[in-house]
């Protein structure tokens, strides 16, 4: 009995020792010894759990150095490779022995660039680094964290679309830990009023700007008077290409300032408003411009004021009385449809507004309030139609009931 036993048991004793053999072979005495003592929730060995690297397969060692076969901790600062942590200022370097060359990369994620430490190397942060040895500005681990880096299409990444602000935020908010470089420490706060901010992360739009969007990634630079522009016009392209023809581009570059900050700020930059135009006290352009400073600005910003307001006031009326024929059971399918064009005319001008071009402005404006006035001129005629109706039913309601009271007189008189 015992030797059929041992013939049937004979392979899965076999097949235990094979898959044991190398398990015990690849064991990491660097993470098993490190578990035994580290009981934070953020100590490295429950960080690593969820880090990129250790879920490609890539251990301690691949990173510090060292022989994770050794027991000894001695021995492993002996062992051909260790590194062990490095200081902040080779932190960079630490991390490019990997991801600058390209070889090695490839086999990992070809997608990724092998260019970051060259370019971080132009950044403000790696010629503070490397030029002025200064440790306190943002290295790879200051972003990307440590043991539980994360691609950022995962919403925990530190550098995720919506954790980027907070991200940045972590030197850039602090008063005390800023003070030596003489720059504000309030853009975080503005940013998360600004339009981009709500649109990121309140409405969770992933392709409204971060930080990086206008400042770079691991070339991460403050844009300067030449460059804003062509940073904003990134995604506001049209707008940009009106900028360039209009009088604005070569005043402000003359004097000096930046083009799209010196009206929209930069950190905290407002959806646009109406009364940003025109010539009131609340007006951006009077900033500049006067009733007799010699050129056309002031009237400009008048004449274009108008336009807007005006094809503004007849939309609202348009909608005003499409809501009121829709209230009365009139069918306003078509009307609504044509305020999209309407629609279309209105950001079309708030495009076109850059390049201070009044008859640009006045082309498109003039479409915008024909299309409104025609819309209204049909709601109202539904209104009428309604009335109408509601007249012809109340003489046909009349007469119905003459015409039943007189054949019911005309019964009786019958009947007797």
């Amino acid at each position: 009995m015992s030797r059929i036993l041992r013939i049937l048991f004979a392979p899965v004793i076999l097949a235990a020792v094979v898959l044991l053999i190398p398990l015990n072979l690849s064991a990491d005495n660097c993470l098993d010894c490190h578990s035994g003592w580290e009981e934070a929730v953020d100590a490295p060995t429950k960080l690593i759990q969820r880090d990129v690297h250790f879920k490609a397969g890539l251990g301690c060692s691949d990173c510090h150095g060292g022989n994770p076969d050794l027991d000894d901790m001695d021995a492993v600062r002996k062992s051909k490779g260790y590194k062990g942590i490095p200081p902040a200022r080779e932190i960079p370097q630490f991390c490019s022995f990997c991801h600058s060359d390209p070889a090695y990369m490839v086999k990992h994620n070809p997608s990724l660039p092998t260019d970051q430490l060259e370019k971080y190397k132009t950044s403000i942060h790696g010629k503070r680094l490397f030029e002025k040895g200064d440790i306190k500005v943002a290295n790879c681990v200051s972003c990307h964290s440590v043991h539980d880096i994360q691609s950022p299409e995962i919403p925990t990444s530190t550098v995720n679309a919506q954790n980027i602000p907070g991200t940045c935020a972590k030197c850039h908010a602090k008063a005390d830990y800023m003070k030596e470089y003489g720059i504000p420490t309030d853009q975080y706060d503005g940013y998360i009023k600004s339009v981009h901010g709500q649109a990121l992360l309140v409405k969770k739009e992933t392709g409204a700007p971060a930080c990086n969007s206008c400042h770079g990634n691991h070339g991460a630079t403050p844009p300067g008077v030449t460059s804003l522009s062509a940073v904003c016009g990134l995604c506001h392209s049209l707008i940009a290409d009106n900028f360039a023809k209009s009088p604005h581009k070569a005043a402000l570059d003359a004097a000096g300032y930046p083009e799209c900050e010196t009206c929209h700020s930069n950190h905290y930059i407002e959806e646009p408003k109406l009364h940003w135009v025109g010539t009131s006290d609340s007006s951006l352009c009077v900033r500049c411009h006067a009733a007799d400073d010699g050129n056309h600005g002031f009237a400009v910003a008048a004449a274009i004021y108008d336009m807007i307001s005006k094809m503004n006031k007849t939309y609202d009326m348009a909608i005003s009385k499409i809501d009121e024929a829709d209230r009365k059971g009139m069918m306003v399918t078509d009307e609504r449809f044509a305020l999209n064009e309407v629609k279309q005319a209105i950001i079309q001008t708030a495009t076109e507004f850059h390049s201070l071009d009044t008859l640009v402005v006045a082309a498109t404006t003039h479409t915008g309030i024909a299309s409104s006035e025609k819309i209204y001129e049909s709601g109202r005629a539904k209104i009428d139609d309604y009335f109408f109706r509601r007249k012809g039913l109340g003489i046909a309601t009349l007469l119905i009931t003459i015409l039943a009271i007189a054949l019911y007189l005309k019964i009786r008189s019958i009947e007797k």
